[in-house]
């Protein structure tokens, strides 16, 4: 089976568990992963018969841009479930970073990934 694959969608998001995340909020990195045929665009040169790539991303902003959640595994799934309800894919990966998370010491980002069918 074809994927089609965003990587690094990024964000600045008012999310988190402390009251200083929700005030100062995080940057946060997405990386969706479809997997589906992709014979029929390949061949008719539409974009009709694949994912857009600007709706995905739009469909991610409203989630990312919308009220402030706890847990990324809370944003990760209901960024998943829009998707998946949103476009025709046999499979979807969603793979949330948050960069810097808040906690002693130098951490790159904790991540969640979470995959459809579920």
């Amino acid at each position: 089976m074809d994927q089609l694959i965003l990587k690094g969608l990024k964000f600045r998001g008012f999310h988190g568990y402390f009251d200083h995340e929700k005030k100062e909020g995080n940057d946060f990195e997405i990386d969706l992963t479809f997997t589906l045929s992709l014979q029929r665009p390949a061949i008719s040169d539409e974009l009709a018969h694949t994912i857009d790539y600007a709706k995905a991303r739009d469909i991610v902003a409203e989630i990312m841009n919308g009220p402030s959640k706890n847990l990324i595994e809370h944003l990760a799934l209901h960024i998943g479930e829009k998707l998946y309800n949103s476009f025709i894919t046999e499979e979807l990966e969603v793979r949330l970073r948050k960069l810097n998370p808040p906690m002693d010491g130098e951490t790159a980002y904790s991540e969640v990934v979470l995959s459809w069918p579920r």
